[in-house]
């Protein structure tokens, strides 16, 4: 009979495992100071809170808090959206200076304002940043007489 051959943990092939970096969960950015963006349209009212150079923080709108139809845009809706935003953005990432920036002609414009200084926010600048229509630029062509 063959004699086999019986291999120990010593004389077996070795195969080492890779080196690779183990990858973690990002830690939460803290942001002491950030913008809040209000959109306030007729139909729905839309928060976003951001950093300084744009990255958005938390957002909500009147919509997405279960207001539907008609009742997106009252006031109401736009202090109820307003808070669930900016206590995300307090809580997580330790937000309690803004600068609001307000566009739009809807209902919601001061209560979503309002509403974030209920939350414990300080606001330190409030903007209007509504477009203007001006007629818009020359047509293309001749003069008319």
């Amino acid at each position: 009979m063959a004699e086999e051959e019986i291999k120990t943990e010593a004389e077996a092939p070795v195969v080492e495992a890779k080196a690779t970096k183990a990858k973690g969960k990002k830690g939460k950015k803290i942001v002491p100071a950030g913008e809040v963006h209000i959109k306030a349209t007729f139909n729905n009212t839309i928060i976003s809170v951001s950093d300084k150079t744009g990255g958005i923080l938390s957002q909500s709108s009147a919509g997405a808090n279960g207001f539907r139809g008609s009742k997106k845009g009252t006031a109401y809706a736009a202090g109820i959206a307003a808070e669930k935003a900016l206590e995300v953005a307090k809580k997580e990432h330790g937000l309690n200076r803004v600068d609001v920036y307000v566009k739009g002609i809807g209902l919601g414009r001061d209560s979503a304002i309002r509403a974030v200084s209920t939350v414990g926010i300080k606001i330190d600048s409030i903007t209007d940043v509504t477009p203007i229509a001006h007629g818009g630029v020359r047509p293309k062509g001749e003069r008319k007489p």
